[in-house]
């Protein structure tokens, strides 16, 4: 692991001065595992009741903004019986779909003891009319923060607002961050530097006395570049399937070697950026690089998004290039 406060360092300020916030960043990144440890941390110390809940089971209801805040809202309470046992909310208030959701966290933060923080994952799996009544909500009660509402949210989810998916005005996303203007900072996830991989990995041979060879760390950042969800995936590889004996030393051999074994695998992560390839916007970038044919016109919104994807980067010079060799 590492620390929360240096993968995310301007969330604390923003929690502190009764902020709302986005965190977008590809899957597989860290961004729950983050602010799980960061919401464990401002609990720990005394000053709020924080938490990450989840949105994701609310998208089996696409249509049906009732039934979606209903599966929301019995999905939380699970969630605070486990992790914050003394500060659950009382029963949810009866409200009209489309009200749910404030009139729960109204109630709740009236309840609670502590100022309350909400980490909001997987606000992008919802869709259409579900997801901008739950914007929309969480908005309404902004303004009556922090007794009557959070004292602070961050929307956890793999593409900032403006690229939430919605079916209205003729586009498929809302092109706008209007349904949530309170946020004061997007903030992002960036890949591990060579310095942390060597640092993560470097806990691997102080917890078992597995080395690395200084060629296998170069190596392993070649491949990855630092993408968390490789780095972590090719680690597991090494140490739990190729060179199992904590005795033998890792070489940059056994990370060419358990570089392929993942990419042959073709595990859930990859599958799932590979899938983003039939999306239109991510494809006008990224087809006319495989053909090595000019890319034409493409609005700087797209290239943005396959940005945040994790699927392209700013190479040197300028140029856009895939994210890593993998």
């Amino acid at each position: 692991m590492l620390p929360a406060a240096r993968r995310l360092p301007e969330v604390r300020r923003i929690i502190d001065q009764q902020s709302y916030f986005v965190v977008h960043a590809p899957r597989q990144v860290g961004k729950a595992t983050t602010l799980t440890q960061l919401a464990e941390q401002l609990t720990a110390e005394g000053r709020y009741a924080a938490l990450v809940v989840s949105a994701e089971v609310g998208a089996a209801f696409p249509q049906d903004i009732g039934a979606a805040e209903n599966a929301i809202l019995d999905d939380w309470r699970d969630r605070v019986v486990s992790v914050l046992p003394a500060f659950q909310p009382p029963p949810w208030p009866p409200a009209s779909p489309g009200h749910r959701l404030a009139t729960a966290l109204r109630s709740w933060s009236q309840a609670c003891a502590r100022p309350l923080v909400v980490f909001l994952d997987e606000i992008d799996a919802l869709q259409d009319h579900v997801l901008l009544s739950v914007l929309r909500q969480l908005r309404s009660g902004f303004s009556n923060r922090p007794t009557w509402f959070l004292w602070s949210l961050g929307l956890i989810g793999m593409r900032d607002v403006r690229d939430y998916k919605v079916a209205s005005g003729g586009s498929p996303h809302l092109q706008t961050s209007s349904p949530f203007n309170i946020k004061v900072e997007s903030l992002t996830l960036g890949n591990f530097t060579v310095e942390e991989v060597s640092e993560l990995y470097g806990q691997h041979t102080a917890e078992t006395g597995q080395e690395f060879m200084e060629s296998a760390l170069e190596r392993a950042f070649y491949w990855t570049q630092g993408q968390p969800w490789l780095v972590n995936a090719l680690a597991r590889q090494l140490t739990e399937q190729l060179v199992v004996d904590a005795a033998v030393t890792i070489t940059a051999t056994h990370v060419d070697q358990a570089k392929e074994s993942l990419i042959q695998r073709q595990d859930t992560h990859l599958d799932s950026l590979a899938e983003r390839l039939r999306e239109p916007r991510v494809r006008a970038v990224i087809e006319p690089m495989l053909a090595g044919t000019a890319p034409g016109e493409i609005p700087n919104d797209d290239v943005r998004f396959v940005l945040d994807l994790g699927l392209l980067r700013w190479g040197v010079g300028g140029n856009l290039e895939p994210a890593n060799p993998m």
